[in-house]
């Protein structure tokens, strides 16, 4: 088993004594999706959270934590954050603006911190899943940890089915 490097956001939950537990898989760059890492890593995909970040013209940065197999409502979106009009930021943009890749970017340890939303289903778990902060590795958190320590808003923010 080769060792596991702790990303800048391990070691930031590690400095707020915030439990969490590193769970690693293997990567298909062909197939980054979150549908894909919750059968990989053999979880249900409404514990799988991805992190979006958007842009409105307002407000301009803000990060939406959904379950895997949805998508954000860009209107509430906009309505929750402040913005008339929203979108996602481009894929160019998103290393520069979070320090992250896509597949790898986490709520924890952005370059700035920026208002986070996260769907309101998490909270019907003990645990959710999103990223550590690189492909191939997830955190396992408490949901109420990670609100709490990014200062999330728990909300309604994805599609409705």
């Amino acid at each position: 088993m080769k060792k596991i490097t702790k990303t800048n956001a391990a070691r930031l939950l590690d400095r707020a004594k915030i439990l969490y537990e590193l769970i690693p898989y293997e990567v298909d760059e062909s197939d980054l999706s979150a549908g894909h890492l919750a059968a990989t890593i053999g979880e249900d995909i409404n514990q799988v959270f991805k992190t979006l970040v958007l842009f409105g013209e307002k407000t301009k940065h803000f990060v939406c934590v959904i379950p895997g197999d949805h998508e954000v409502d860009l209107k509430k979106a906009a309505k929750l954050s402040g913005n008339k009009k929203v979108d996602l930021i481009a894929m160019k943009d998103l290393l520069p603006t979070t320090g992250y890749i896509r597949g790898g970017c986490s709520p924890i340890g952005m370059k700035k911190p920026f208002p986070t939303f996260i769907h309101e289903s998490c909270m019907q778990f003990d645990h959710i899943f999103i990223s550590a902060g690189m492909r191939g590795l997830q955190f396992k958190i408490s949901p109420n940890d990670l609100v709490n320590f990014v200062h999330a808003t728990v909300c309604d923010i994805i599609k409705d089915e």
